[in-house]
């Protein structure tokens, strides 16, 4: 069995995953396009090792902030990791919809064409993060790196047509009403921050014109703006808030969209009957 677990940050992924890795006795895999990166821990919520309960877990943690882990690495390393295992459950858990559509699905890489390229010259950095956007709802570039967002619009980087899934997949997504998340979202970097985000921001401070992972990664541009005294410390906080409850409906759309997820509401209440809800489904597939 491959299981899928999908949805927008903060909703409890990670706890469903452990549960159903234990009851069907399977490997987890990683699926979040920063938790690949070593030291970035307390901003990408990342699985700590007491919480993996001696589970193997895969493709957290692999390499270092400096290097450049694209789709394509994670397309291969997935598939690699399925093959290894094919014998075995395996679950899938994160919320980077292009690094699991990309390793799931038929999706190919074309080589760029340098015949074609544009410039933009007549676009502002915002309007080329808005086309961006429109290409890969998903995509994570800072508005700001000009030079990459022009790279991205020009690369074709396409799926088929009508793409066709490889593998028998099942897509579990967790879900909650709007405002339930964003209080979720909003405790959860309240958290991040009594845990020692700020403290684990500075020790990569240094390397952050070196890594692209850092420029991008919510949690940590907006602590680098506030270490280069742009921003307060107050208003860097509040701007991961809210940068995360954007990723966040941006997830929504992209899974919708993209994937054939069936969607569970989950019951913070009383964590056991959205995993007992889950068993369910899949027992009577």
């Amino acid at each position: 069995m491959i299981l899928a677990i999908v949805g927008p940050t903060g909703v409890g992924k990670t706890k469903l995953s452990i549960e159903l890795a234990k009851k069907y006795n399977a490997i987890v895999i990683n699926c979040d396009a920063m938790q690949v990166y070593k030291n970035l821990d307390i901003g990408t919520a990342k699985i700590t090792e007491e919480e993996k309960e001696d589970i193997p877990h895969f493709l957290f943690d692999i390499c270092e902030v400096t290097e450049n882990y694209t789709v394509y690495n994670y397309q291969h390393d997935l598939r690699n990791l399925l093959k290894k295992y094919e014998n075995k459950n395996v679950i899938i858990v994160g919320g980077t919809g292009l690094y699991l559509k990309a390793a799931l699905y038929d999706y190919r890489f074309n080589v760029e064409d340098n015949s074609n390229q544009d410039n933009y010259d007549n676009l502002s950095n915002a309007e080329l993060y808005e086309l961006a956007l429109k290409k890969d709802s998903n995509m994570n570039i800072h508005p700001n790196n000009r030079q990459r967002l022009i790279r991205f619009l020009n690369k074709s980087q396409v799926e088929l047509v009508e793409p066709k899934l490889l593998y028998d997949v099942k897509f579990i997504g967790l879900t909650t009403n709007r405002e339930n998340l964003y209080d979720i979202i909003n405790k959860r970097v309240d958290k991040m921050f009594k845990d020692g985000l700020l403290e684990e921001v500075k020790k990569l401070y240094k390397q952050k014109n070196n890594s692209q992972a850092l420029q991008t990664a919510i949690g940590y541009k907006e602590l680098f703006d506030y270490l280069d005294n742009k921003i307060s410390l107050d208003e860097a906080k509040e701007l991961i808030k809210l940068h995360s409850r954007r990723y966040a409906k941006r997830q929504y759309t992209w899974f919708n969209n993209q994937m054939d997820v069936k969607w569970f509401d989950v019951d913070y209440q009383n964590f056991a009957n959205t995993i007992k809800e889950v068993e369910n489904y899949l027992n009577s597939e």
